[in-house]
């Protein structure tokens, strides 16, 4: 049989070569097609493949009779309608390690370049101006410097780094003490590392979790002199807080690749002297254009041909009889993996999913990957997914393991998730009930009966009288409506939760007031 695939975007012939030397495959090459003009031809193709020029629309995909995969020639698939694709069965790949050597080599060379002010040298030279002691540098030797981000470009600058002879400290929420000793690095909270460096940079995806990550508050607890990296996404930093930091003289410099608002021709920050950019060239070299088109071509080709893919994106078609027995689950698998991530306190080194009653007779593997989904997704945002999860998982060195017993407990269907960390283990189960959905109905020891939906406070507390009073006049004084409350308790006068179902999200400010109530010892906002 065979195959016909498009190519929207302009790709390099090196990159489409493992398609043409595929001998059932007809590649076409037409770019620069409008958005009528794609959906006009998109029909006759088996195969999409695209950089970012070309937006994947659903209007696109619903035309799409024959499509049955769409490659991305790079990491971001913003231009592509996943939902949409997935609803149409089509799946979609990346090339998420094609650019990982050129964005480390760039954030490297942003950083030597700031240490030792080489723009401003060279601008001032071309400007007529032989200026030695206005750009008097400094050294990367003996310096430290901390990767907020320890995924593959984040590793890849720390060992650049290492090279340099600069101490290294990360923070990533999968990194452990033994993956970190196994690199040759110290590690620590974001706290730990900007309170502790000379240099900074970040290579985390840009999600509600890191979003401003960098804020006045992190400036202030930095050294004096700091100097700031990033080629990763903008919004990690708050560009304002950055601008009054390096006005006020607590950071020294900036390196910026990426802006929260793109392109930033006329940004006051290009305005200070101290600060040097590029515009978003972190993946822009002849290599990873290449590497990118050629993985994911290779992708392409093995799908067609074989059924199989390495980097998919989005969770690849089900069969229609299988999928109508587990769906009802996924909604529920998911929410107990993110609501263990908001209550687990430190790295996740085991998961142990058990499933009992008759969800021993379903196929269970697309829930185990759901429930992983929910679990790394608060720290790994869109990237990870049904399909990937498991595989991001191993890779940071994550124990899964998949459990099936017929003890009932009382309940039709069981899916139990436990999380093991080097501070202990947390578990939460889950059932759904029959006309009424989904809930949680144990956290740890304790029996409760929670709708997974919406805004939730997650309480520690001593079980002392007056507790749940404190509690309803803190949130009554913050104008804040209590749906529902689930109250337990190990022993009379021994530790006790709260879970309480709230109409909005609790601030910072409101959690810091309820954990100054004594008998309180830890709180938690969550939203499932």
């Amino acid at each position: 049989m065979a195959y016909k695939v498009l190519i929207s975007d302009p790709l390099s012939e090196e990159g489409i070569q493992p398609l043409r030397e595929a001998g059932n495959i007809e590649v076409d090459v037409k770019t620069n097609l409008s958005a009528d003009e794609l959906a006009d031809t998109i029909g006759d193709y088996d195969a999409l493949l695209v950089r970012s020029q070309t937006k994947v629309t659903r209007d696109i995909i619903s035309k799409a009779s024959k499509l049955k995969i769409i490659g991305r020639a790079g990491v971001g698939v913003d231009n592509i309608d996943l939902s949409a694709a997935t609803e149409y069965g089509v799946i979609v790949v990346n090339a998420p390690d094609g650019n990982t050597n050129s964005a480390a080599e760039h954030t490297i060379a942003m950083l030597m370049s700031l240490a030792r002010k080489i723009p401003q040298a060279y601008a001032a030279l071309k400007d007529g101006k032989w200026d030695r002691k206005t750009h008097v540098g400094v050294e990367l030797k003996g310096k430290t410097i901390g990767v907020i981000g320890m995924g593959r470009i984040g590793q890849e600058v720390a060992y650049r780094a290492k090279g340099q002879r600069m101490k290294v400290i990360a923070y990533d929420p999968f990194l452990t003490k033994e993956r970190a000793d196994k690199l040759g690095i110290d590690y620590g909270s974001v706290e730990d590392v900007v309170i502790a460096s000379d240099f900074i940079t970040v290579h985390t995806p840009l999600i509600k979790e890191t979003k401003h990550m960098i804020n006045k508050e992190a400036f202030e607890k930095m050294k004096d002199g700091v100097r700031i990296v990033n080629c990763a996404r903008g919004g990690i930093i708050d560009e304002d807080a950055l601008y009054n930091a390096i006005e006020s003289g607590k950071v020294a410099g900036a390196a910026l690749d990426v802006f929260e608002e793109e392109p930033a021709t006329d940004h006051r920050l290009l305005e200070l002297p101290q600060v040097i950019a590029t515009p978003h060239l972190g993946a822009s070299t002849v290599e990873a254009q290449e590497s990118v088109a050629v993985d994911v071509s290779h992708d392409v080709v093995r799908y067609l041909t074989e059924g199989v893919v390495k980097n998919p994106v989005n969770l690849p078609s089900v069969p229609k009889d299988v999928m109508n027995k587990i769906e009802p689950y996924f909604h529920l698998s998911e929410k107990l993996g993110t609501f263990l991530t908001h209550v687990t306190e430190g790295t996740a080194e085991e998961i142990n999913i058990s499933y009992s009653g008759e969800l021993t007779e379903l196929e269970v593997a697309p829930l185990t990957r759901n429930t992983i989904k929910g679990l790394l997704k608060r720290h790994l945002g869109d990237h990870v997914n049904d399909v990937n999860a498991s595989y991001l998982a191993e890779k940071r060195g994550i124990h899964v393991n998949e459990n099936r017993t017929s003890s009932k407990k009382g309940f039709t269907n069981l899916l139990k998730v436990e999380v093991k960390t080097k501070h202990g283990t947390r578990t939460v189960a889950g059932t759904l009930l029959n006309g009424l959905g989904a809930r949680i109905v144990q956290v740890d020891n304790y029996s409760v009966d929670v709708v997974p939906e919406g805004y939730l406070v997650f309480i520690s507390h001593n079980d002392r009288p007056g507790v749940i009073g404190k509690v309803g006049n803190a949130f009554a004084e913050n104008d804040i409506n209590i749906a529902s409350m689930q109250v337990g308790r190990s022993d009379v006068g021994g530790n006790a939760m709260m879970i309480i179902s709230v109409d909005k999200h609790l601030e910072k400010e409101q959690l810091d007031q309820l954990n100054q109530i004594t008998e309180i010892n830890n709180v938690v906002a969550i939203e499932l």
